[in-house]
């Protein structure tokens, strides 16, 4: 029966973070609600009562229900004949493990930002977690929302390619360019913090991203890689620059190469995969257009929305050709995944959330990814994965 009630309404989302200056919170609510599926109405926005009573209001929801700290949202919520459906996490990384646990514990899914928590030790335990509770977990790997990333992962299924050889994935950024985190900006500040971050810095903010990609693009799995991390910007305590290569399962190789101190760059994210018949090439700076180039044939432009994509591609599209979609559409195809996969678990459904949603499994890959690189990088040599 509230399985059948679920589909009549929206779900009910209570998020955890995303308070004043932060800036995924009000990503995750716009992305949440895109679609007409979830609705934002409970949150623990902030450690400050206070601050978390200022961004409900903000947010439009019930002043009684932006709660001072997650376990009493958690509390409150349980006893309520309108209670959440699930917690969508936008903390720093170091809460992202016990606000899940707790959540989860607590008999709601969870749909958490990235990286899956601060450690890799905290990756495993929170594994272990999810599979005790049989509840749905996703995680916001954003760019794996985009149609054309969908494209490309389904060119590289199909063997058009032949055999994959190389890849090369890049993520720049130049916003970390100077001490940033010594002025009060709060997303520098808790970045540059290991107690709040975790050890990885750009590897962990940004490298993961790019890890992900790549395994989930190629449907390739990383064995073995050679980091190397280091810190550009005098005084600050984490890495902000990073390099690594990668062998792959097939024994393909990989260039990662991420930065956040590569002045005037964006958000310069791009993968490139070549393979013994052709390549792709995809930017997140133009995220509508896929290049595939052939090594006898013509290059073709892959648009959104052409006809001509793949079910899967085509399936995440909102808008006619012609009409960009970018971040919060990408961000809204995993919150949209994840609500059809909620009402499918509710009504007992096996493996209801689908393949193209990332998940504890890309959490644990992702975690690993950073440990082992901090480890190549301190040894100085290649590791296995």
């Amino acid at each position: 029966m509230e399985a059948e009630m679920t589909e009549l309404r929206k779900l009910r989302m209570g998020m955890v973070g995303g308070g004043p200056g932060a800036f995924i919170g009000p990503v995750h609510r716009m992305a949440a609600e895109l679609d007409g599926r979830i609705e934002l109405v409970a949150g623990a926005f902030s450690q400050s009562a206070e601050r978390s009573r200022a961004a409900g209001v903000g947010f439009g929801i019930d002043p009684g229900r932006a709660y001072a700290g997650y376990r009493e949202m958690l509390e409150a919520e349980r006893e309520r004949p309108d209670a959440i459906d699930f917690v969508a996490i936008a903390t720093p990384n170091h809460l992202h493990l016990p606000v899940a646990a707790a959540a989860l514990e607590a008999g709601f899914a969870v749909v958490s930002d990235k990286p899956a928590t601060a450690t890799y030790a905290e990756a495993l335990a929170l594994e272990a977690a999810v599979a005790k509770a049989g509840l749905p977990y996703a995680l916001t790997h954003t760019y794996a929302g985009y149609a054309l990333v969908r494209e490309a992962r389904a060119v590289c299924a199909s063997g058009q390619l032949g055999a994959i050889r190389k890849i090369a994935v890049e993520y720049l950024q130049g916003w970390l360019s100077r001490p940033l985190e010594n002025t009060g900006q709060k997303q520098a500040a808790w970045r540059s913090d290991p107690a709040l971050n975790g050890p990885g810095g750009c590897i962990g903010d940004i490298g993961t991203h790019a890890f992900h990609l790549v395994e989930y693009v190629t449907g390739l799995e990383v064995t073995s890689l050679n980091a190397a991390l280091r810190t550009v910007v005098e005084g600050r305590r984490l890495d902000d620059d990073c390099n690594a290569m990668l062998r792959l399962n097939n024994g393909a190789t990989g260039v990662l190469m991420a930065s956040q101190v590569a002045a005037g760059e964006g958000n310069g994210l791009r993968l490139r995969v070549y393979g013994e018949n052709g390549s792709i090439d995809w930017r997140q700076e133009d995220p509508n257009r896929l290049r595939v180039k052939w090594v006898d044939g013509p290059e073709e432009i892959r648009h959104a929305a052409g006809s001509y994509l793949s079910e899967g591609a085509r399936a995440v599209t909102r808008l006619p050709g012609g009409h960009p979609e970018g971040y919060i559409e990408a961000f809204a195809v995993l919150y949209r995944e994840f609500a059809d996969g909620l009402i499918a678990w509710r009504r007992g459904e096996a493996n209801p959330l689908p393949a193209t949603l990332p998940g504890i499994v890309a959490g644990v890959r992702g975690m690993r990814f950073i440990e082992r690189a901090i480890e190549s990088s301190r040894e100085g040599s290649w590791v296995e994965f």
